[in-house]
């Protein structure tokens, strides 16, 4: 079953009820464009309604009806002629270039143009008058002159849909940009939350527990006093990020990031808490790019935590060295079995370490160096490069 042809525009029937209308209305009052036709009287208003019934089909069917419209304005030759079915062909040939495919748009005007140098040179040939040029002057107002108004009206058309095109796609990709930026931000400022907050919150969530657990009040004193320690230091830490979130001109200025100067103090802070640790910090730390120094504490920082909330007991290192183009950063801490209360874990420190490392284009890893029967050794390794420049959305 074939599909039904597509219904002609209203502007379509409008322009060919008009073009019908004026036609009859010429043909009423007399006026007619030739003389001494072979076909007189009413024989116009063939050519006439059925160049109105090709109007129909400008939009839909463009190709057909400049072709049908050709024929029929040949065939109107033969009759007195009607301006109104003139002035239809030349709409059928400008729709033919506006509404035809690309292969169409692009054939009509040379075509028509040589139909016209034709005509013209042709009537020069056969009359040998001056008068021929008149020929071949209509000629090109009928044909050549439509197909070129149509060329260049779809041309336009062409480049003002490429531009609307090339903003939607620049739009687009803006949109993109933002997004990646604003998930990009998301997860620094994630990395940077759960590294400066879960340090100081498992150290309160491990101690309060064995205050609640061991009921003696030395054990409980000393309890509360790394509670209260962890307490200010986490303070004074999310007092840090809100600084960084915030306008600088505001009344809370954002602190220095940390750097491998502050290694020390974590390690007291980490023995503080509880962790057997010794730090160990090898070449000359001048220098350092920021994101390297920041992503080097804040792995170490992190490797200190999950050793805190999961380590058996044992002796925690920390191996900070810098080595030619690259700093390595190593934490090393047992595993196994442990009868202390433990904090729970998500995993996440784990994923920030590692997009951390990414991000500079570094190596990291970390599992069990030296697996046991009962435990054995657990190894946080991260190679980070030196020359790299700082990555965007981390802080310098």
């Amino acid at each position: 079953m074939h599909p039904l042809p597509p219904r002609p525009h209203r502007d379509d029937v409008r322009i060919a009820v008009a073009g019908l209308l004026g036609g009859l209305a010429l043909w009423g009052i007399g006026l007619a464009m030739n003389t001494g036709r072979p076909l007189g009287g009413a024989w116009l208003l063939l050519p006439l309604a059925a160049m109105a019934a090709l109007e129909l089909l400008r939009r839909t069917r463009p190709r057909c009806a400049v072709v049908a419209g050709t024929l029929v304005l040949v065939a109107d030759q033969c009759t007195p002629g009607s301006l109104a079915t003139v002035l239809m062909y030349t709409d059928l040939m400008y729709a033919g270039v506006v509404y035809g495919s690309p292969a169409a748009a692009r054939r009509l005007p040379v075509t028509t143009g040589l139909v016209t140098v034709a005509a013209t040179l042709g009537f020069l040939a056969w009359w040998r008058q001056p008068e021929a040029v008149l020929v071949g002057v209509m000629t090109g107002l009928v044909s050549y002159g439509p197909a070129a108004t149509g060329a260049l009206v779809r041309n336009h058309r062409d480049r003002a849909a490429d531009a609307r095109l090339r903003a939607e796609q620049t739009a687009l990709l803006a949109e993109m940009d933002r997004a990646q930026a604003v998930t990009a931000e998301r997860a620094r400022m994630a990395r940077e939350l759960h590294d400066m907050v879960a340090n100081h919150l498992s150290a309160i969530a491990i101690h309060s527990t064995a205050a609640l657990l061991i009921d003696e009040p030395a054990t409980t004193r000393t309890a509360l006093e790394t509670i209260r320690e962890n307490s200010v230091d986490g303070l004074a830490e999310m007092r840090r990020l809100i600084g960084i979130l915030r306008d600088s001109s505001g009344d809370t200025e954002p602190a220095a990031a940390p750097s491998l100067d502050g290694l020390g103090a974590l390690v007291e802070q980490s023995r503080t808490n509880g962790v057997d640790v010794t730090l160990s910090l090898t070449g000359p730390t001048d220098g350092l790019p920021a994101p390297v120094g920041l992503a080097a504490y804040r792995i170490v920082q992190e490797s200190l935590t999950n050793a805190l909330k999961h380590a058996a007991p044992g002796r925690v290192t920390v191996t900070v060295e810098r080595r030619g183009a690259h700093l390595e950063a190593c934490v090393t801490s047992p595993y196994g079995h442990r009868d202390g209360p433990r904090a729970p874990g998500s995993g996440a420190g784990l994923v920030g370490m590692r997009e951390r490392t990414a991000l500079l284009g570094g190596t990291f890893e970390a599992g069990p160096a030296q697996p046991g029967p009962g435990g054995g050794i657990w190894r946080v390794r991260a190679v980070l490069p030196l020359d790299v420049p700082a990555p965007e959305g981390d802080p310098a």
